[in-house]
């Protein structure tokens, strides 16, 4: 692969985020080609230029060529992005896996944590596309709902790798006049700010649904953002990535508005509705959910001590009362706001 210019293309995941990053590939002449796992979903692509199914009412470029099998989407590519839920990303992975150039820059977009392994998504891609060099695997992160990024408007994420070459490459690909790139080398960091926000936005739509106000939101990002840097910094992510892009700036994002998956569903259960039926009722997946199990364990493992995102796990797999759980933050032993690390 020449670092300096990726010309070639392979998205893997046609839901919303996928679709969305694949377009801001294709509006640069760049052809991609977008593996959907529904049928519908790729026809409506290859027919119409439109994804019904997670981004209705947006146009698609042409440049956008879809399909239902992995070999074409990631054979020849100079980049591949993983999009696909964390649930699914290991199977995924190792099915796209004999497809992937060796010398191929490999992103992921999903932000998780495998719950068993505890490992991030790039650590996922590491165990299951062996070939392909550590430093050529990535991670997009930042604040950008799939939406608002495919309507063009502007939006600004961070891409982290160990090898900054590969990074600039990655950031001249998908660099557009509405997606600014920076580039990151705390591959960690980026990816753990990107997946415990998703367990901070459930907290942070619980306290909406119980109308406890600006206050009680302000308090529970701020004191979220320490838990993460806490937990970053425990592992060996960099504490000032936390103040960047894929920390307080994601975070910021999905604790603050319904647009994000994650708030919407810790709102309905402020509001009375239980797990099983909020989720249901959803097409698309909420990361939080199953993130804050994998966080929950991750945290306990490292003896890093998490009490929003234990009380968020505790609302969702032992059907603790939110309230309860209000109370239980809000009662723990008093100290110094900044005598941690």
């Amino acid at each position: 692969m020449a670092y300096s210019k990726i010309e070639r293309a392979g998205v893997v995941g046609a839901g919303s985020w996928g679709t969305a990053l694949a377009q801001v590939l294709a509006a640069k002449g760049i052809p991609v080609s977008l593996w959907a796992r529904e049928p519908e979903v790729a026809r409506s692509i290859n027919a119409e230029h439109q994804n019904p199914c997670f981004l209705r009412g947006i146009p698609l470029s042409e440049n956008i060529v879809a399909h239902t099998e992995l070999a074409p989407v990631c054979e020849g590519k100079d980049l591949v992005v993983m999009v696909v839920p964390s649930e699914w990303f290991r199977q995924t992975g190792q099915a796209a896996a004999p497809h992937i150039p060796e010398g191929a820059a490999l992103v992921s977009a999903t932000k998780g944590i495998e719950v068993g392994t505890r490992l991030t998504m790039a650590g996922i891609l590491r165990e299951v596309v062996p070939h392909v060099p550590e430093g050529n695997v990535c991670a997009l992160s930042g604040p950008s709902f799939a939406r608002e990024v495919a309507m063009g408007l502007p939006t600004v994420v961070t891409v982290a790798t160990k090898d900054q070459e590969v990074a600039k490459a990655v950031q001249q690909a998908f660099a557009a006049p509405t997606f600014r790139v920076y580039t990151n080398d705390d591959l960690l960091g980026v990816e753990l700010g990107g997946a415990v926000k998703n367990v901070m936005a459930i907290a942070s739509g619980i306290t909406d649904g119980l109308c406890l106000g600006a206050n009680t939101r302000a308090a529970l990002i701020t004191r979220g953002l320490a838990e993460i840097r806490r937990l970053g910094v425990a592992l060996g992510a960099k504490p000032r990535t936390f103040t960047g892009l894929a920390g307080v700036g994601d975070l910021v994002l999905t604790c603050t508005t319904d647009q994000s998956r994650n708030y919407s569903v810790g709102f309905k259960i402020g509001r009375g509705q239980k797990l099983a039926e909020i989720l249901s009722e959803m097409k698309m997946v909420a990361e939080g959910v199953r993130n804050a199990r994998s966080v929950y364990n991750l945290a306990q493992s490292a003896g890093v001590e998490m009490p929003i995102v234990t009380e968020t796990y505790r609302v969702l797999y032992e059907d603790l009362d939110p309230r309860e759980a209000l109370f239980n933050l809000m009662t723990r032993r008093l100290r110094p706001e900044l005598d941690e690390v």
